[in-house]
């Protein structure tokens, strides 16, 4: 049997009750110098971060990731090197919801992945979607605002999103995902993950070549229907949280097979897309996915807030072998996930034993700080250059730090991509309602798409609503109209 404990405040010291606060007598008033109890109140106080912003609900798990195939002719990061394996951590999450709200709200599911590897952190930060709903970050603070809440009434408002929507045409493509299947699913472990954003690779002889990451479900990807979703809603509000952590509890793991579609660099300045456009896909018969290996989720967290909720992903954890592209939202993403997380947990956020690399260890100059508790060597010193050597502290290596790079050659402009063959906002959106959706897929957004138009209470919307859909596909547009009149 072990040995009971005693309680203790945080610098140690033990304490006489955990049960009554220190008074003036037994009925008197409370002192405030006792110092556990103001200890333990301020504590409380203090429990809370701030949520995120967009993706405050959400959940996770650690696992391991496995290198099954050959790529190396593609890129020389070793976490995807010939039988390498990393640990792993995935979050799930919700868009628009706060931390309270319902897991199946209908929505886009983040899908956040990180491999710990020896090289450091490579983090790849994506949804269930293959696209997104804007393409230039500028505009990222005003859709976030149309999903929150009215000002007045702190109620949700469908008039606000689809004004956003429908003056946003760029929006088609992903919103045409959200109305169909993949906006209710029926759990995170039947739903497959995306990197969205176009990313480069690095070979080991310095070729470059374009990639978007795919994380294909070994479980399949299941919908779940409206009124199922709706029933869930009240019924378990945690209800995919609670689905994930126990299959992992009863060995149940999930897994998702990772593939990349890879562009040789030249073919970006000729292809048919702008492949760097976050609001289009490539092709699979122009770029078939390559296979590269497997990722298990086998572990759940020990401590939720300690490793899910103070986990900071960022796209622009990159590692040697990869990096990032122009996509104009993906470089804003680079600046600003990290500037959330140090207003969110603070500027040595990436201190925190869930943040720290795993495989390997960080070395650099950056000095003291909010919440500091790691730190070099005495005999380290504050700044580079130094005439110190090897003791003085960690030295940069071009052949070990290769970056990814383009070239880039305009004026600074404020403008949209220019257009390319079929760079149409609609066109990808009315291949996916047409070519991709089943008979029974298109009916079913059909009558999604008839709740939305219901729920739209100021004309002027609900006609530029009509005007988007029919501009999705002229025979969509007309029965919407035409059912919603009947």
């Amino acid at each position: 049997m072990s040995e009971q404990k005693i309680t203790t405040t945080q610098t140690g010291t033990p304490i006489p009750s955990d049960e009554h606060s220190l008074t003036v007598g037994p009925n008197g008033p409370t002192v405030l110098h006792d110092r556990y109890l103001v200890e333990k109140l301020a504590n409380f106080n203090r429990e809370r971060v701030p949520e995120r912003n967009p993706h405050a609900k959400g959940g996770g798990a650690f696992g391991e990731f496995v290198v099954t195939e050959d790529v190396s002719q593609y890129t020389r990061a070793a976490v995807f090197q010939p039988g390498a394996t990393s640990e792993t951590l995935l979050r799930f999450s919700s868009v628009a919801g706060e931390q309270g709200s319902p897991d199946t709200w209908r929505d886009v599911r983040g899908f956040a992945l990180r491999f710990y590897t020896t090289e450091g952190n490579l983090d790849i930060v994506g949804n269930n979607t293959p696209v997104f709903f804007i393409r230039d970050a500028i505009k990222f603070p005003d859709f976030i605002h149309s999903q929150k809440r009215l000002g007045d009434r702190a109620l949700r408002d469908p008039d606000m999103q689809w004004d956003f929507w429908t003056l946003s045409p760029e929006s088609a493509h992903q919103v045409t995902y959200l109305m169909g299947p993949r906006g209710l699913s029926e759990n995170w472990r039947h739903l497959n993950g995306y990197g969205s954003h176009t990313y480069q690779w690095i070979n080991a002889d310095g070729e470059r070549f374009w990639v978007k990451y795919h994380f294909i479900s070994q479980q399949g990807v299941k919908p779940m229907s409206p009124e199922a979703a709706e029933q869930m809603a009240g019924q378990d509000a945690d209800y995919y949280r609670r689905d994930l952590f126990e299959a992992i509890e009863r060995g149940d793991y999930p897994a998702w097979d990772v593939y990349v579609q890879v562009m040789p660099y030249e073919e970006a300045k000729t292809y048919r897309y702008n492949p760097f456009d976050l609001t289009k896909t490539w092709s699979k018969q122009d770029y078939p996915r390559i296979k590269v290996g497997t990722f298990t989720l086998n572990r759940n967290p020990e401590n939720f807030f300690a490793q899910i909720e103070q986990a900071a992903f960022s796209p622009g954890n990159q590692v040697p072998g990869t990096g990032i592209s122009p996509d104009k939202m993906l470089t804003a993403r680079v600046f600003s996930y990290n500037d959330a997380h140090r207003h969110r947990i603070g500027s040595n956020f990436n201190q925190l034993p869930v943040n720290q690399p795993h495989a390997t260890e960080s070395h650099n100059y950056m000095h003291e700080g909010h919440m500091q508790y790691h730190f070099p060597p005495s005999e380290q010193r504050a700044y580079h250059p130094h005439s110190y050597g090897a003791a003085g502290g960690p030295a940069p290596d071009p052949q070990a730090g290769v970056e990814a790079s383009w070239e880039s050659d305009g004026e600074l402009v404020r403008a949209a991509y220019t257009l390319r063959q079929d760079d149409g906002d609609f066109v990808q959106a009315g291949i996916l309602y047409r070519e991709v959706f089943s008979d029974e897929e298109r009916s079913g957004i059909q009558e999604v798409l008839l709740g939305q138009a219901q729920s739209i209470t100021v004309d002027r919307i609900r006609e530029q609503f009509f005007a988007y859909w029919t501009n999705v596909d002229a025979n969509l547009g007309a029965t919407l109209r035409d059912r919603f009149s009947a």
